[in-house]
């Protein structure tokens, strides 16, 4: 690369290519930190878009112009959309178009001119509120999971609120909603919110407050910067959450409220965190949940009764009583049968005594032709012919009488004669 001393050496002066100049005033113009970080003032013209998505323009005063450059990836983050006529401030960095020899701005940022002001002033608001803790998380108030009436702040002609009552009435149909129409733009809008919100704050039944709009320029949305609405916004009884502009639109409002939405559409998402049809399906769920619990209770409740009630059984004083009076006649039968036993034992005693006593019975024996003798002067009983001697009186004892009789002539192995 060259450098100062060779290009202006003045008793060899180099001769230079276009080219190589091109690229020493890049380099110039590339590491030059005041090049690279300006903030321009200038009306567009010339104005052009190709299907590159890049923009191409002209910044001009009264006096000079700039061509100007923006690709594609910066033209993204663009909140309006730039036009012949327009004045802007651009922010970027110089540097040189070799092709063409053409010095240009490289611009990555665009804002209408006075934005900058506006910004400014944000911010130096935005830090005196948030020095005071109107942003501390510990002020915002919790969201209701499942609202049932939702009152609107926004402008009744405006896309905005038509997008937040589809999407509340896809979400939540039942869902009572009710509008506080105001103007969210120009002279007087910050006002009118305040006075809106003070109406929906005198509601009692009221759940929770949507305050936005649709997007559009920092002054567009300048009355969401007013001190006097975000005071109205903390202060707010009713849990507050703002949808204003899009996604990259951050608004004083936004920092006090409860919560922050990018878009008024996905503030009324954030207001129905449960919708209908989640809400039906948790309900079935915790039904059956509820159900299987009280099957489970009334089984152990039930199991527990079947239970008492068989010990009770066990222990009453009826189950004793029936098993002493079960116990009465088992010993009754018991003892029924031991005297039966006993009676017949006895019968049978008594019938073999009886044939004994029969057998015995002299008369009996008398009646099978046998007789009894006895002395006759004595009356005994002679039992042995020992016991008797011939001539001897005796008397003989038959079954139906007696006979008086003399003993002539005895016999008998063991007589003595």
């Amino acid at each position: 690369m060259l450098n100062r001393v060779d290009l202006f050496d003045e008793f060899t002066p180099t001769v230079l290519s276009v080219t190589a100049l091109n690229n020493y005033l890049r380099e110039l113009l590339e590491t030059d930190e005041v090049l690279q970080d300006l903030w321009v003032r200038g009306e567009i013209s010339n104005f052009s878009r190709p299907r590159s998505g890049h923009i191409y323009f002209t910044l001009k005063d009264s006096e000079a112009q700039m061509r100007c450059v923006m690709w594609k990836q910066s033209t993204l983050r663009l909140r309006f959309e730039p036009q012949d006529g327009m004045n802007v401030e651009v922010h970027g960095g110089m540097s040189i178009y070799a092709a063409g020899g053409q010095v240009q701005l490289y611009v990555n940022s665009m804002r209408p001119a006075g934005e900058g002001l506006l910004y400014q002033e944000f911010l130096r608001l935005k830090a005196r509120l948030e020095a005071e803790g109107l942003f501390e998380a510990e002020h915002k108030r919790p969201i209701p999971p499942l609202p049932r009436r939702i009152g609107i702040v926004t402008s009744a002609t405006g896309a905005a609120l038509q997008d937040m009552l589809n999407t509340l009435a896809r979400r939540a149909p039942s869902l009572e909603v009710v509008l506080a129409s105001t103007q969210v733009q120009g002279t007087g809008a910050a006002e009118s919110m305040i006075a809106a919100l003070a109406g929906l704050n005198a509601l009692p039944d009221l759940d929770l407050i949507l305050l936005g709009r649709g997007g559009g320029s920092i002054e567009d949305l300048w009355a969401f910067n007013d001190e006097a609405l975000a005071r109205a916004i903390f202060a707010s009884r009713v849990p507050v959450i703002t949808g204003i502009g899009h996604e990259t639109d951050f608004t004083i409002a936004d920092f006090v409220s409860d919560l922050r939405a990018p878009t008024p559409t996905a503030a009324a998402e954030l207001a129905t965190q449960v919708t209908h049809v989640e809400l039906g399906a948790a309900l079935r769920a915790q039904q059956q949940t509820l159900d299987q619990l009280i099957q489970n209770q009334l089984s152990q409740r039930r199991q527990a009764i079947q239970f008492a009630d068989l010990e009770l059984r066990r222990l009453a004083p009826q189950a004793r009583l029936n098993n002493a009076i079960q116990r009465q006649d088992e010993l009754r039968a018991r003892l029924d049968r031991a005297i039966a036993g006993q009676l017949q034992a006895t019968s049978f005693r008594h019938a073999a005594l009886q044939a004994r006593l029969q057998a015995l019975d002299p008369g009996s024996i008398l009646r099978r032709g046998y007789a009894i003798i006895s002395d006759g002067p004595t009356g005994k009983l002679l039992t042995s012919v020992r016991q008797m001697q011939p001539g001897q009186a005796v008397k003989l004892q038959v079954s139906d009488g007696a006979a008086a009789a003399t003993l002539d002539q005895i016999e008998g192995a063991n007589h003595d004669n």
